[in-house]
């Protein structure tokens, strides 16, 4: 039997953490809220319901891109497979519900994002390794290579050429 699957609108109730393995693998804890919202016909004025809290894990270059891109509070698009989180503390069992984040992305009805290639793609395909970084070090932005067929025109904002 698989795992349930979620897709949803979250709210991001702190700022995404980013760690290492002793392996060099990047890791990213990011807390999460999901709530129902509705008009009150009444009074017209929006209430929220039931909140779902939940820490999603995200791993390797989706990691240091979630923590460089996202932030307390933004509003977030997120798929992934819903589990259980056990664990021992003290001589008691624990558990909580955890997120595998596969894709998480901001909303753009809230937010305007600048999308770029990140280094490991522009030198290295999708199957780039990324170099452990210092926490706190921001990565350098770069422009995309001069042979991508998908970068837009800088001087008139697009491009009027399919790229392939």
């Amino acid at each position: 039997m698989s795992l349930p699957i979620l897709t949803g609108v979250g709210r991001l109730t702190g700022d995404p953490e980013l760690r290492f393995t002793q392996a060099g693998k990047a890791v990213a804890s990011i807390p999460l809220a999901f709530n129902s919202r509705r008009l009150n016909q009444q009074t017209q004025q929006w209430e929220d319901g039931d909140t779902f809290f939940v820490r999603g894990t995200v791993w390797e270059r989706l990691a240091e891109n979630a923590t460089e891109t996202l932030s307390k509070g933004m509003e977030v698009l997120v798929t992934g497979e819903l589990r259980t989180e056990r664990w021992e503390k003290d001589g008691q069992k624990h558990e909580r519900p955890a997120l595998l984040i596969r894709s998480i992305a901001p909303n753009l009805a809230f937010a305007i994002a600048t999308v770029s290639k990140d280094a490991a793609s522009q030198q290295n395909g999708q199957g780039g390794q990324r170099t452990q970084r210092p926490q706190g070090q921001q990565q350098n932005r770069q422009s995309p290579p001069q042979d991508d067929p998908w970068a837009v025109d800088a001087a008139k904002g697009y491009s009027n050429e399919p790229p392939f």
